[in-house]
């Protein structure tokens, strides 16, 4: 008598700071579902530039709802609010936790301090589940406030890539000190993969003052892109149309400055 191994697809929690009706998170659900059983749980509206915020002070509902004839989790909440009520409300235990597609690139230092997609990464590691984030430049920073729904953006490389680097760190598992990967892809690809360290800038930051009607001033932060980086810094790799894929680590401690501050203190 003959048995078959059954096997088992791979659990993925998927969600984004896009929000639930993104084009990019369906994008990204089409990556994968032929290869995994996919979980959403996204925000319900955008919730770009939260960073790793948790709501704490109101309550959290997740409306589960119907788009594209898939099932779907919509909560009223950030980012990691979805990513804590998926893996501790919902007792789900996926074997990995995707974030994105983001329509906007997520490079250098303040970008994955400030951005929602790298937050929920960030959130899923730290509660013990491998993550990947992935976003996808765009060539007019306008495209980042436009309805997300109606994105202009043309996701097919980009959900090749999805599921390329999902499938290879599902298949080799990740690196012993990496708790996120952060993947950016070109609006364009003429290039490959290419491991990247973070690069310091990604905006010139400034400030533009404005009056309203009644002559009381307000205050728009912006800034045009840094055009030249560094070589090897992922700001670096997406110009030159590479896909840049950094890895990234949970513990912010400057461990080559600590006997330093030894010494001051």
């Amino acid at each position: 008598m003959s048995s078959k191994t059954v096997t088992m697809k791979p659990q993925i929690l998927l969600t984004n700071d896009d929000g639930v009706t993104s084009a990019g998170l369906w994008a990204a659900y089409e990556a994968m579902s032929s290869f995994a059983d996919v979980t959403i749980i996204a925000p319900s509206s955008q919730q770009s530039a939260v960073g790793r915020s948790i709501s704490i002070f109101e309550p959290i509902r997740a409306s589960k709802i119907r788009i594209n004839g898939v099932e779907a989790y919509s909560v009223g909440g950030k980012p990691t609010d979805s990513v804590i009520i998926g893996l501790y409300g919902f007792e789900l235990k996926p074997d990995l936790v995707v974030s994105g597609i983001n329509i906007g690139e997520n490079l250098s230092f303040e970008s994955i301090m400030t951005s929602g997609t790298i937050g929920a990464a960030l959130e899923a590691s730290n509660q013990g589940t491998p993550a990947i984030a992935f976003s996808l430049q765009v060539e007019d920073q306008g495209e980042k406030f436009d309805d997300p729904r109606y994105s202009g953006q043309n996701f097919d490389a980009a959900k090749k890539v999805v599921a390329d680097v999902c499938l290879k760190l599902l298949d080799k598992g990740f690196p012993a000190n990496t708790d996120v990967v952060n993947v950016n892809i070109p609006s364009e690809i003429t290039g490959g993969y290419e491991i990247t360290h973070l690069a310091e800038k990604l905006f010139h930051t400034g400030v533009e003052r404005r009056l309203d009607p009644r002559g009381r001033p307000y205050y728009w932060i912006n800034g045009p892109l840094y055009e030249n980086a560094k070589e090897g810094t992922d700001v670096h790799a997406i110009h030159k149309r590479n896909i840049s894929i950094t890895p990234i680590t949970l513990d912010s401690t400057a461990h080559m400055d600590m006997e330093a501050i030894r010494r001051i203190f």
